[in-house]
C-alpha cells in the first residue's frame, strides 16, 4: 500500500509541475485509456496465475 500512496503523491507532483509550466499532461486524457492500462496489468496477472496453475 505504501508504494501506491507514493506513486499517487509522485503523480500529483508531476501533474502540478506540468500544469505550472503550462505543458501538456504526460498521461492519457481519456478514462478509457486508463482502463486499458489497467487491463494490460490485469492480463499479466492472469497470465502468471494460469502459468502457475498449469505448471
Amino acid at each position: 500500500m505504501k508504494e501506491v500512496i507514493l506513486a499517487l503523491i509522485a503523480g500529483m507532483l508531476v501533474g502540478i509541475l506540468f500544469k505550472f509550466l503550462k505543458l501538456p499532461l504526460p498521461a492519457p486524457p481519456v478514462f478509457s485509456a486508463v482502463v486499458g492500462v489497467f487491463g494490460v496489468f490485469f492480463g499479466g496477472v492472469v497470465a502468471e496465475y494460469l502459468r502457475a496453475f498449469f505448471s
